[in-house]
């Protein structure tokens, strides 16, 4: 076992929490009451998770029921993140597009049976990289849009359509969501052992098969992640997820 669930535990992970907390209220991040939910939520939906996973295993309509919990959770997780207006739930279309053909695809070819203990981890796994690739891709494109509204501006005046117009400033930025799953799958083994190969190992797994299975996960979050970007990108230059104000589509660009 890796760790001791026991009274120190607890204590441990409350004292790392609120210093975090604390950090990030000194240097003035402004995101201290965040950690503190983040880290209370994090404990109680575990918990919650724990009990209804070990119910769901045997009972396929839940199972399904489940995943599309996750799915529905990870959009609007996503689409708040991305905008405060009513085009948040756009944030779906990228998700979804790069999750359920993977996924469907991995239970077709039986890569993955549909039971609730491996599929609930795969598509966890796949949807949380969905989720982080779509904020960041938004986020990235709708900021860059909006301080650079004036080279917006400037291609619309040279002919550009909107769309084509908006993409070029937004592009590049909204590429950099790549980053942070590139890096981690260029340096796994090197500078960490992600939590799927550590995983395996615990359960018994020989360190070749726990090598695979983490390859696996980390090819497919990149065929995910690619995917997801790509929409998020389509949608913010085609107006569809936008802010209001200069940069967005009802400021004109």
């Amino acid at each position: 076992m890796l760790l001791t669930v026991n009274a120190v535990f607890g204590v441990v992970l409350g004292v790392l929490l609120v210093v975090a907390a604390v950090v990030a209220a000194v240097t003035h991040l402004g995101r201290g009451r965040e950690i503190l939910t983040a880290g209370v939520r994090a404990a109680a939906q575990l918990a919650a998770v724990s009990l209804v996973i070990g119910w769901v295993v045997g009972r396929l309509p839940l199972l399904l029921a489940f995943v599309l919990l996750m799915y529905a959770v990870a959009v609007r997780t996503a689409g708040r993140r991305i905008t405060p207006n009513g085009t948040w739930w756009w944030a779906g279309a990228p998700i979804a597009a790069g999750v359920f053909p993977v996924v469907g695809a991995l239970l077709l070819t039986g890569l993955v049976p549909l039971k609730g203990i491996a599929l609930i981890p795969v598509a966890g796994i796949l949807i949380g990289g969905a989720l982080t690739a779509t904020v960041l891709a938004g986020r990235r494109a709708l900021d860059e849009l909006h301080t650079r509204h004036g080279e917006v501006e400037a291609g619309q005046a040279l002919g550009l359509l909107d769309r084509d117009a908006r993409m070029e400033v937004a592009r590049a930025p909204a590429a950099d969501a790549l980053l942070p799953g590139l890096d981690q799958t260029r340096t796994v083994g090197l500078v960490t052992l992600p939590g799927a190969f550590v995983g395996m190992l615990l359960g018994g797994a020989s360190p070749l098969l726990a090598g695979a299975v983490q390859l696996f996960v980390l090819v497919g979050l990149m065929a995910v992640q690619v995917v997801a970007v790509a929409v998020a990108l389509e949608l913010v230059a085609r107006g569809r997820l936008h802010r209001d104000g200069p940069g967005g589509r009802r400021g004109g660009a």
